[in-house]
């Protein structure tokens, strides 16, 4: 099977879209199948033998993050002229976020290219669900996606925790809900992680659930495994998570931690996330008087991520909502005991009272409860970093995760319509 994968946002960094595309294109490699992917900047890496086009864009995005001067695109100035440059540099410098839109046109354009030559059986995306998709499928070509979660739930958690209204105004131009619904409603199936963001898409997007498809995402427990040659640092915490995406709830991580300071248990948190000034965790931080406890690691290396793993006595993901939970996994997989919230997805990757422990979202007591609890039973601890690990093996495989991935190719090139596996 000639399969094309695409990512609009590449990196690892940018949250679980790279590192869903490396495993998963590695794995259906691995299976003797053709596999080409598309991503948009900041670019990956991808595994050998994978076909690899790199899709350019302004990348205005991380350039406005970071608080850059060189906003107009550097190299060859005519490019602004480009109508989807200048179409990308006018809704980002109206606070929009265009590179969904934009990075689905030049995948359609790239795939027209490629056809005479090169016709694929299948076309994947990761996440984007943006017009150029359908200018895809009206090529012949199949098209699936994976919905992580629906972003009208990114919207909701950034509307609650914003300060002003002015930063309300903001947040309601900077997604499209609209056209993902307009998109996912066409496609030929749709893939996600969960039974829960399942719900989600067909609540949101009303994608019929004949269409919708459970695949569970997966962890390689050959890399994420718990290092014995790395001691435990007493009463340390870890937190993985991008702390300006408001759904990862580190404000009431923060606030549970001001909780516990008068409690003499020396707490030390880590949060594995490059901030720059103006952040609102760095602002909480300080209005909490938190700075001893707190430390950012900035971006880590897969194997500087497993040695801060190995070190943490808990792993804490106390998120809004979470189409997944992939942090969770990833700690279980290294034998360390996570708190979660019930949110989402994370009941069905978190088994309460074995593998960690839940407690309600936005409840920062409830929070600061379960790190004092599970803190103080080092047997509690090993007993569920153990089990963590067993859990993982047993349920959360990239090799599976790619098995049934083909199972849903496979329907959706026979035209055959089977019971979706959705509650």
């Amino acid at each position: 099977m000639k399969i094309c994968l695409l990512c609009y946002r590449g990196n690892k960094y940018c949250g679980g879209q790279g590192i869903y595309l490396y495993h998963l294109s590695r794995e259906l490699e691995r299976m003797g199948h053709e596999v080409d992917v598309m991503i948009g900047p900041p670019y990956c890496d991808i595994a050998d033998g994978i076909g690899v086009h790199r899709l350019e864009s302004l990348n205005l995005y991380d350039r406005l993050v970071e608080g850059r001067k060189d906003f107009f695109p550097q190299g060859d100035p005519l490019r602004i002229f480009n109508p989807i440059n200048l179409y990308e540099l006018g809704a980002a410098s109206l606070g929009m976020f265009p590179e969904m839109l934009t990075f689905s046109i030049r995948a359609y354009l790239k795939i027209r290219q490629l056809l005479p030559h090169h016709r694929f059986d299948i076309v994947h995306d990761n996440q984007c669900l943006a017009y150029g998709l359908l200018l895809i499928r009206a090529l012949g070509l199949p098209v699936v996606a994976t919905i992580h979660h629906p972003l009208p739930i990114d919207t909701i958690a950034d509307l609650a925790q914003a300060p002003t209204t002015w930063k309300k105004i903001k947040r309601i131009l900077f997604y499209p809900p609209l056209m993902q619904g307009i998109v996912a409603r066409r496609l030929d199936a749709v893939i996600t992680d969960s039974e829960s963001s399942a719900r989600e898409i067909r609540r949101i997007f009303k994608v019929p659930q004949g269409k919708m498809k459970r695949v569970y995402l997966g962890v390689d427990t050959d890399v994420f495994r718990r290092l014995d040659s790395h001691r435990k640092e007493p009463n340390s915490l870890i937190m993985v998570g991008r702390t300006e995406d408001r759904k990862k709830g580190v404000l009431y991580l923060l606030q549970a931690l001001r909780l516990l300071k008068g409690d003499d248990l020396n707490l030390k948190l880590t949060i594995v996330d490059q901030v720059g000034s103006g952040s609102m965790a760095l602002d909480l931080i300080q209005e909490y008087g938190l700075d001893d406890m707190v430390t950012f690691t900035g971006r880590l290396t897969t194997e500087e991520l497993v040695r801060r793993y190995s070190a943490a006595e808990i792993a804490i993901t106390p998120s809004l909502y979470e189409g997944f939970g992939l942090p969770a996994v990833e700690a279980m997989a290294c034998e360390v005991p996570v708190i979660t919230t019930t949110a989402g997805a994370l009941p069905e990757v978190v088994k309460q009272g074995e593998t960690g422990i839940l407690v309600p979202p936005r409840d920062p007591r409830a929070l600061a409860g379960a790190i004092k609890r599970l803190l103080a039973d080092e047997s509690m601890r090993r007993r569920m970093g153990s089990e963590g690990r067993r859990w993982v093996k047993r349920q959360f495989s990239w090799a599976e995760a790619a098995r049934q991935m083909l199972q849903v190719y496979e329907e959706v090139l026979s035209g055959v319509a089977r019971p979706s596996e959705c509650t």
